[in-house]
């Protein structure tokens, strides 16, 4: 297996940085430079501030839902940042919900979301929810993200749901959930 394809598994196990396969192959950062920029020529890496992944799984994680499948519409976008830089995406509040049981908390750096009328980024821990109802943007059973409490509360009134802090809107979620349907999650 010649050096570049050895490059390519390597950052399909976990390897995500110059240094790392730099010290993998015990050679000069300016061989792996040369071997980088001609992955990335031929299409098959992306490197961003200093971090080197796979092209196709950046551009999965990016557009498709790690819960349904579903492109994301980034208005409705729901973002966990890891430690470490991995990034997963839903397509709404209703599969941000859902994937966090997946993931170990202590992991997740930031959760980002945005705000379901001023389309505002919000951080999505601090954020309240409407689960339920008759509003469904994106997925069912539906689930909406607001700043405020106060908002939430308004828009319940119209729509319908329940109004719950983010680890109780976890919990909604999972009881609407528990009627059979499955969810593969895909991080």
């Amino acid at each position: 297996m010649d050096r570049k394809e050895e490059i390519l598994r390597l950052i399909e196990e976990g390897y995500r940085t110059a240094k790392e396969l730099a010290r993998h192959f015990n050679v000069s950062l300016m061989t792996i430079y040369r071997d980088l920029r001609e992955l990335e020529e031929e299409g098959l890496i992306v490197r961003r501030h200093g971090n080197i992944e796979l092209k196709r799984e950046q551009e999965i994680k990016e557009n498709i839902c790690a819960v349904c499948g579903k492109e994301i519409d980034l208005r409705l976008a729901f973002i966990y940042i890891l430690k470490g830089g991995k990034k997963v995406h839903a397509c709404c509040a209703h599969c941000g919900l859902i994937v966090v049981k997946s993931l170990d908390r202590e992991k997740v750096e930031v959760a980002l979301t945005r705000d379901f009328i001023t389309c505002n980024p919000i951080n999505a821990f601090g954020s309240y929810y409407v689960v339920g109802g008759s509003a469904s943007p994106c997925c069912s059973p539906p689930a909406v993200a607001f700043a405020d409490r106060e908002t939430a509360e308004k828009f319940a009134k119209g729509f319908g749901g329940y109004v719950a802090d983010f680890d109780e809107a976890v919990l909604r979620m999972e009881d609407l959930m528990k009627g059979g349907q499955r969810v593969d999650i895909t991080l």
